[in-house]
């Protein structure tokens, strides 16, 4: 079975740090969400790959390039123009299997899909969707089943009253390759408003199946710091690279120097060749990301630092996330998300 990762978005709620970069290639723990979501679905026993590439599709074949660092194989579909969910699989299509998962690669999760692919082995329809259940479904699509799990309807973005459930569309599907027939060619095309509620009504069969385990639209920055925290709280429960000190909540990469005086306040993830300056205070909830030079008594909280980023002496972060290669300081920022050089000058 193959997997088919959507990646051609241009993810604009998470610009600035996605202007120049395809939003599942962000750093989720210092290391590319499209990398983490590789291994997570080798570890589940895929090793056949096709990627849909659009926005800056060079970063992403690059990175991963035909597979075989990871073990797996990488096969890339181009999408010269952006077509949509159903459009993208569509124009796929040729390189997929008779069955296959279809996965939003900008959707942080980590679930076993076992259960999922069991159910839809069994009731034999045309695609099922995977569903998670969140407290307020009214920025999602909604759907409504039947007591066997088949879906009827789906509802967008309902009132929060109005929902006929809280289970939503997880963007990750299980299909059967006979869907595709009914996908038009050659222009844009929604699953969601346009091939799901035809499949439903003409009888090809769309089920829905709950998934447990993590699960975040990280399309906005306070989601994208939210990510960040349940990662370092290890509710959400991705691979974190270094070594772990004796606290537990802090993980210091390769070659990191550490100047006098400096206080980690846990939980903490600094990367690796990231040099620290003298009494600095680190935390709590910091990400720094490889090859970073933080100053002497800088004060970094509740903040996420990509690779290669450098902040001044005496400068003080707070609720910030800053693109690599970023500069700052010295100065006070609150709140701050930055993808460009940011020089700020004494004096």
């Amino acid at each position: 079975m193959k997997a088919l990762f959507l990646a051609g978005g241009l993810g604009t709620r998470l610009r600035p740090l996605t202007e120049h970069l395809p939003k599942p290639m962000a750093l989720v723990g210092n290391r590319p969400w499209l990398e983490h979501l590789l291994m997570h679905y080798k570890e589940q026993g895929i090793h056949d790959f096709v990627i849909a590439v659009n926005h800056y599709r060079e970063l992403i074949e690059s990175h991963l390039g035909d597979g075989s660092a990871y073990g797996v194989r990488i096969d890339y579909s181009v999408e010269k123009e952006l077509l949509g969910t159903a459009g993208a699989i569509k124009n796929a299509e040729h390189l997929l299997s008779d069955r296959f998962i279809v996965v939003n690669a900008d959707i942080i999760h980590q679930v076993d899909l076992t259960s999922a692919l069991r159910f839809h082995e069994n009731h034999g329809g045309a695609a099922t969707i995977c569903l998670t259940e969140v407290d307020d479904p009214s920025h999602y699509g909604v759907v409504e089943q039947s007591v066997n799990g088949r879906i009827d309807r789906f509802i967008e973005k309902p009132k929060k009253e109005d929902a006929p459930s809280n289970r939503i569309n997880a963007g990750i599907y299980i299909m059967e390759r006979r869907a595709l027939d009914f996908v038009p060619t050659g222009r844009p095309v929604s699953i969601e408003k346009e091939t799901f509620p035809l499949l439903i009504e003409n009888g090809s069969g769309i089920y829905g199946h709950p998934i447990g385990g993590y699960w975040m639209d990280m399309g906005t920055k306070e989601r994208y710091r939210q990510l960040h925290w349940d990662l370092l709280d290890r509710r959400f429960p991705v691979r974190i690279d270094g070594k772990v000190m004796e606290d537990k909540s802090i993980w210091l990469g390769d070659n990191v120097r550490v100047g006098q005086g400096v206080l980690f306040v846990p939980p903490v993830m600094i990367g690796d060749d990231v040099t620290i300056g003298d009494r600095a205070i680190i935390g709590p909830y910091a990400v720094v990301g490889k090859s970073s030079r933080i100053g002497s008594q800088v004060r970094l909280s509740n903040s996420i630092l990509w690779d290669r980023c450098k902040v001044r002496a005496g400068a003080q972060l707070n609720e910030c996330i800053f693109g690599s290669g970023m500069q700052v300081g010295p100065h006070i920022l609150h709140e701050a998300v930055c993808n460009r050089i940011l020089e700020v000058h004494r004096r």
